[in-house]
């Protein structure tokens, strides 16, 4: 998903600053702050943002000085020392290819809140990289900040543990406050604490003025007489999201960098770690100052890499039959053959084969030219002619084959009639399995990290934008350096992954057993893909769109005249300026919200609230699925066809994309209906098996709970066993909302969920939620007992394991911030159930395959999502498929619960459950 990141410029110059010594430039001239400055850039060019924008104050007053002069009126003058960075910091950061914005009559801050909601309103997840607590008030879903300093991530559940209150109060909390830097005088004595909880007791700036009279003692005289200046103070410290922008957040992409004035720079700054980088080296953490403290300093020192591996290669094109010939009888007297293919797709199930890459020892390999096809092309072997003569050695189950992300060069080879076998090494689940907390797997990022190698980019073959061509139109030269060099570094870096893998015999295990036998099962799961009812979903989008009409039409009605349904503004000044419905939910800006929680809110005070969220969830069914779905059908296949990713969560669980088939809703009839149209052939059906309650089993496996264990040995309903021991009432007792309220607990207590979240989602006050907490643990205190063993194993040793040894580190269990700290700890308590699932399903996963592999023309795996398989099978098949499946995921761990697995069967997926 693509992710845009703002930086705060600004901030960031003031914080190196004074976070970093006095460092000089060769001429004496002062550095530290744009050693940090450049550092952090650095790190975020590694991150490879979608989009990415540097914004700094420009120059002038704002609006803010207009509505009360004294605004910053008693910030010192910037120090010479600093003034004298702030202009080759501007000349870095152009060099580097950041877009710079500085509009005039507003602050740096509000550029950027502008931008992330115009993000976050388009889908674009968005970071905000900065230091400044008051952007805590942009938090929500999908926008996060990120303090590159500190390493520190805040999210909605960091706003609260940081400041107290939710996002959406954190403008009240410093309008009481106020801000000494800025000279914005809150109530005096109210620290954040005071704000803190009058904003829990009052909810809002306006309840807490309501208030003011009934508030005693000295620190309520203070309220009262700062009355006046609070609707003032609001207004100064909410960051604006509705500047007039030239650039919309799509616009901002890195520019190429400018490796001339960048070298200049770099060499006349001293920045030789930088240098080194830019010119293909590795950065060396020796000449780095060493009273450094910038995170993205410390995250810039790799690992130092054995120098050999980081040498240049030696790569031949293979233009003849007796090189091919020779090469052919290097592959076969190969103990590891490392491969990769070259296309004209990134779509496995419609690329053509462009060419082929091997290497059987580092620093030497070659490419294999066969559908090159641009003017003045060398004479290339016909491609028959090559997989021909590569087919014994690519086909051979006995001859190890070496691959990153190798499952899409199996799907083009199989394509183009070569079935790859023994495939037996992945760089990048080895890197995935090693380090699963890693930030992503990619050969680039690897090198770089391992090997201390700068790899040729595609974009550097075969241009970038709307000038990128095919690969078949890339030189031979050029395609000969860039495709060689890939089966030549992941041979490379599988010399260094598998020695680490090594010595980590658990995590070895997990990359063996689970991880490598699984590339093939996704790979047939991919390549047969599933039948799609094109002309249903085409009738189901023409009902939603009639629906979605009807709801307008009737929108209009309750208005008593017409307006735009999807424009927010719009919207909001009918519910609250001319219905005057109240305000639930604000916007960060203070505006009244007319997201989907503030419409749920006042939905029983109004139809008009109930039947925009009636449009926009019809129109979200529409736009994501019914009418996109028909056109990813494959025309060859006429099946629809997902990728699966196994080295995306860290927890070890399966990823789908194009088209993401895990997220289909099912809570609603209409997004149940979309399974309809996922069908069988004639004469065969649809069979679907899914894990019963498996992570609460896991939990009551790893706790060992006796009454937990109780509850499922008891074989009856866990979540009304659960609801009988916590309110001490008869089994037959047992009313629905103690039901839900255990359920909610039993799922909740799996993801670190507090009594503010349980409250939240049963509507309950938090006192009663924390009661509802209380007597849960007293009754299953093996949970409790296992979960604070949980968070000491985490802080001892740094990461948490699952049944079967996979690993995830906790790198932020030690932080300093508690938010962040505390995010450890709610992953390390899921870590070990979540990731167990996932195992014990691709285990189950190898064990189904395996045993269809002498019935595959009477069955297939179709499709895994979460804790199900979905299959398709002859009629006269499906009994002996159920017996064999059930059989086999439910010996796929030996826990001290019985693994228990729900069996459905239909014409349609809908059907099977």
């Amino acid at each position: 998903m693509s992710r845009l990141v703002l930086i705060d410029g600004s901030s960031y110059l003031y914080r190196a600053f004074h976070a970093l010594p006095p460092l000089t430039a060769p001429d004496g001239s002062p550095t530290g702050a744009l050693f940090g400055i450049v550092n952090m850039l650095r790190a975020t060019l590694k991150e490879n943002p979608d989009y990415v924008a540097f914004v700094v104050d420009a120059p002038g007053p704002t609006f803010r000085d207009e509505l009360y002069p004294q605004y910053k009126a008693n910030r010192p003058p910037m120090p010479d020392e600093l003034r004298a960075q702030v202009e080759p910091m501007m000349q870095i950061v152009e060099a580097l290819g950041f877009p710079i914005l500085r509009v005039p009559g507003v602050e740096a801050d509000d550029v950027i809140g502008t931008l992330a909601l115009q993000a976050h309103e388009a889908g674009i997840p968005v970071t905000i990289s900065t230091g400044d607590k008051d952007f805590a008030q942009l938090v929500r879903p999908g926008i996060t900040l990120t303090n590159t300093m500190t390493g520190s991530i805040t999210d909605d559940a960091g706003v609260v543990e940081k400041f107290g209150v939710r996002p959406d109060q954190v403008v009240d909390l410093l309008a009481l406050m106020g801000d000494t830097v800025d000279n914005v005088p809150g109530v005096e004595k109210c620290g954040p604490k005071t704000a803190a909880k009058w904003l829990a007791q009052y909810d809002s700036l306006d309840g807490v003025m309501a208030a003011a009279a009934d508030i005693g003692g000295k620190i309520g005289e203070n309220l009262r007489a700062a009355l006046h200046r609070l609707p003032l103070n609001r207004e100064l410290v909410t960051i604006k999201t509705d500047v007039a922008l030239e650039q919309a957040p799509q616009a901002l992409k890195l520019r190429e960098r400018d490796a001339d004035a960048l070298r200049g720079l770099y060499a006349r700054y001293g920045f030789n770690a930088a240098l080194r980088e830019l010119e293909g080296g590795k950065p060396d953490p020796a000449t780095r100052p060493a009273q450094a403290t910038l995170a993205a300093a410390t995250h810039a020192a790799e690992e130092a890499p054995d120098p050999a591996l980081a040498a240049p290669g030696e790569y031949e094109c293979i233009t003849g039959s007796d090189a091919l010939a020779a090469w052919v009888e290097r592959l076969q007297a190969a103990d590891l053959v490392s491969f990769d293919t070259e296309t004209d797709s990134l779509d496995p199930m419609r690329a053509n084969l462009v060419g082929l890459s091997f290497a059987v020892e580092p620093g030497k390999a070659c490419y294999i030219p066969v559908g090159h096809d641009y003017p003045g092309v060398p004479a290339q072997l016909p491609r028959g002619q090559v997989l021909d003569a590569l087919r014994p050695v690519l086909q051979d189950a006995g001859k190890p084959k070496l691959g990153q992300h190798g499952k899409y060069d199996l799907h083009v080879l199989r394509r183009h009639g070569v079935e790859v076998r023994g495939y037996a090494e992945d760089t990048m689940l080895e890197s995935f399995v090693f380090d699963a907390g890693g930030l992503r797997h990619d050969m680039d990022r690897l090198a770089r990290k391992h090997l201390g190698y700068q790899t040729i980019k595609y974009e550097d073959v075969a241009g970038k934008g709307a000038r990128q061509i095919l690969f078949s139109a890339v030189a031979l030269d050029d395609a000969t350096r860039y495709a060689a060099e890939d089966a030549d570094i992941t041979l490379r870096l599988h010399r260094v992954l598998s020695a680490k893998l090594a010595g980590e015999p658990t995590l070895q295990t997990v990359y063996r057993d689970i991880e490598m036998p699984l590339v093939p099962v996704l790979a047939r799961m991919e390549a047969t893909g599933v039948l799609v009812d094109a002309a249903e979903l085409r009738r189901q989008s023409a009902d939603l769109s009639q629906r979605m009409l009807a709801a307008q039409q009737r929108a209009h009605e309750i208005a008593g005249r017409a307006f735009n349904l999807d424009s927010p503004k719009q919207l909001g000044a009918l519910l609250f300026d001319e219905l005057k419905l109240p305000v639930v939910v604000k916007t960060p800006g203070g505006a009244p919200s007319t997201n989907e929680e503030a419409l749920e809110a006042i939905a029983d005070q109004h139809e008009l609230p109930r039947l925009v969220l009636e449009y926009r969830g019809l129109a979200k069914l529409r736009n994501t699925y019914t009418d996109k779905l028909p056109e990813m059908i494959n025309p060859d296949t006429g099946r629809l066809h997902t990728s699966y990713h196994q080295a995306g969560a860290a927890t070890g669980r399966l990823s789908s994309n194009d088209p993401n088939l895990q997220n289909i809703p099912i809570r609603t009839a209409d997004g149940r209906r979309i399974r309809t149209a996922f069908i069988a052939p004639e004469g065969r059906r649809i069979v679907a098996c899914d894990y019963s309650q498996i992570e609460l089993r896991i939990m009551a496996h790893l706790s060992r709970d006796a009454g937990l264990l109780r509850a499922f040995e008891s074989g009856q309903d866990v979540h009304k066993a659960t609801a009988s021991e916590v309110f001490d009432v008869p089994l037959d007792e047992v009313s629905g909302d103690q039901r839900r309220a255990a359920k909610a607990i039993n799922f909740g207590l799996m993801y670190g969920m507090s009594a503010w979240g349980l409250a939240r989602q049963l509507g309950i006050g938090r006192g009663e939620a924390q009661d509802y907490i209380a007597l849960y643990f007293g009754k299953y205190p093996g949970v409790r007992d296992f979960m604070e063993r949980v968070r000491q194993q985490a802080r001892e040793q740094g990461y948490v394991e699952t049944v079967f040894g996979r690993r995830l580190q906790l790198a932020e269990i030690h932080s300093r911030n508690q938010a962040q700290r505390a995010g450890a700890e709610r992953a390390a308590i899921n870590a070990p159930m979540q990731g167990t699932a996932a195992d014990i399903i691709k285990r189950a996963m190898v064990s189904v395959d395996a045993w269809l592999a002498g019935h595959r023309d009477q069955a297939a795996m179709l499709l895994q999502v979460h804790d199900e398989l979905v299959f398709e099978a002859e009629a006269g098949f499906v009994d002996t498929l159920v017996a064999e499946v059930r059989r086999r995921m439910e010996a796929a761990a030996s826990l001290d619960v019985a693994l228990v697995v729900d069996v459905g069967v239909g014409r349609n997926w809908d059907e099977a459950h």
